[in-house]
Order: C-alpha cells, then sequence, then structure tokens
C-alpha cells in the first residue's frame, strides 16, 4: 500500500535532526552517508553527510531526511508544509513526551491544550525550522 512519507531536507544537518527526532519519538534509525555510495559525491569533506536517514518510530511513523551537497541546490523547509503527529486518547502519553523533547529550542510554540473541537491540540517550529502539528482526538 502506498503512503505519504515526510522527507525533510537540510543543508548538513540532518543526522544530528534524525537523532534528535529519534529521541523525541523512539524507533530504530538507518543513516546511509554520501561516502557510502561510490560517486555520490566529489568532496572528502561532504562524505559523512546523510545521503538518506529513515526513522521508522512505533505506530508505524516514518520519518525521512537527507542533507544536500554543494554540488545540489538546497530546497530549505517550506512554509505551508507540516509534520502532523496524531493520534486517539491511547496515544496521549506517547505524543506529550515528543512534544516535550521537541520543545528544546523549539519556536512558535501553541501549547498543547484541549481544543474547542475536543481533541489536544499545539503546534511548534522545532530548532531545525521544521513545524510541526499535534493533535490528539477525545474518542
Amino acid at each position: 500500500m502506498a503512503r505519504l512519507t515526510p522527507y525533510l531536507s537540510f543543508r548538513d544537518q540532518a543526522r544530528e535532526a534524525l537523532e534528535f527526532y529519534r529521541t523525541a519519538l523512539g524507533g530504530e534509525l538507518e543513516i546511509m552517508t554520501f561516502g557510502s555510495m561510490p560517486g555520490m559525491t566529489d568532496d572528502p569533506a561532504e562524505e559523512e553527510l546523510v545521503m538518506h536517514g529513515q526513522l521508522e518510530a512505533p505506530g508505524g511513523l516514518v520519518l525521512m531526511a537527507a542533507d544536500t551537497p554543494s554540488s545540489m541546490p538546497y530546497v530549505p523547509a517550506t512554509s505551508g508544509v507540516t509534520v502532523a503527529l496524531t493520534g486517539g486518547p491511547e496515544d496521549m502519553d506517547h505524543v506529550q513526551a515528543a512534544i516535550s523533547t521537541l520543545l528544546d529550542g523549539a519556536t512558535d510554540v501553541m501549547p498543547f491544550d484541549p481544543a474547542p473541537w475536543g481533541d489536544h491540540y499545539g503546534q511548534l517550529t522545532d530548532r531545525y525550522g521544521i513545524t510541526w502539528m499535534f493533535d490528539v482526538g477525545a474518542s
């Protein structure tokens, strides 16, 4: 079955960001570097940059990220694109724990509180400039 998966672009912070997200979300992290694939970079200083990183967190969440070597155009996080972490009442503790970690260095924080429609809702922009939205349904 096809699925939509967030794929985040960084200049040179993908490894650091993915490790931070693993701390927040849990799961297994796999990282492939440009240096591990012959011919992917001509610059020895860029061999340890992340060519492809994938975090498989509990509950089926997959978050991918990569660095952008100097030979490619860098496209930073786009305004209007948000990573959403959502769930039901059984996910409340997991979502609150993730938020607690992601708040470190975050800006534009909307507290995770009860919303008029009955869910708990909040959002933030993390230390890497990635916007997150959180929603936990009441039932």
